[in-house]
């Protein structure tokens, strides 16, 4: 199964004169950020998560419980921020940060069988993203993925987001899933891997879960941040 530097340099002025925009509110304790797919350290090991519009999602593999260090990157480069890990329910766990970082949108109707994904993760190189087809197979409950270079033995990546394709926007990140580990079937070729997903059918649980984020969320000033 498949079981993360800081250097920044201010342009103050500039920031500040964005920030007095009125159409850019966002300017609240953010800054652009570059993909939503998050690192998260735990007492157990690495991870990975995404960015939502109700906060961070990840499936708690390393550790389901206690202190976390979640590593975002922005434009300027990465900010890492504590936080602790809080069970959602369905093996779904969401965290916490002070600052507000930008989201993608999840999307919960079920994709087929079929269907072009991309999937974007992070590793010591840096982002990585493959633009991907999803498969079934009628002894898994469940959408399959083949398993790029990038996921192969590769415990880290656990988490790594699943997108939806859109071939004419393909920047346009819309979250379906999570790469949740993988499955060994026997094909009439052989033993073959396969890569399983946890998706709509339980992100869910994360809106449930928090409902009134987006009315509760203070806003946060912060020298490393503005």
């Amino acid at each position: 199964m498949l079981s993360l530097f800081f250097s920044e340099r201010r342009l103050p002025h500039l920031l500040l004169a964005a920030c007095l925009l009125p159409i850019l509110g966002s300017c609240t304790g953010t800054r652009n950020l570059v993909d939503p797919v998050v690192q998260i350290r735990t007492s157990g090991g690495q991870e990975l998560g995404v960015t939502t519009d109700y906060g961070i999602v990840f499936l708690g593999r390393t550790a389901q419980t206690g202190d976390i260090e979640i590593t975002a990157w922005f434009g300027d480069g990465p900010s890492i921020e504590p936080s602790t890990i809080e069970p959602v329910g369905g093996a779904i766990y969401t965290a916490e940060t002070e600052i507000l970082l930008p989201a993608v949108p999840m999307l919960f109707d079920e994709p087929a069988a079929g269907d072009f994904v991309v999937v974007m993760g992070r590793n010591a190189e840096g982002p990585w993203r493959e633009i991907m087809q999803l498969q079934s197979d009628p002894r898994v409950l469940g959408l399959l993925l083949d398993i790029p270079e990038q996921l192969d033995g590769q415990e880290d990546q656990i988490g790594a987001g699943i997108f939806r394709y859109l071939r004419d926007d393909p920047e346009r990140l819309q979250l379906l899933g999570l790469v949740s580990g993988r499955l060994t079937l026997h094909t009439a070729q052989g033993e073959k891997e396969f890569l399983t997903i946890v998706g709509p059918r339980d992100l869910w649980r994360l809106v449930a879960h928090r409902r009134h984020y987006l009315r509760r969320r203070p806003i946060v000033y912060r020298e490393d941040v503005l």
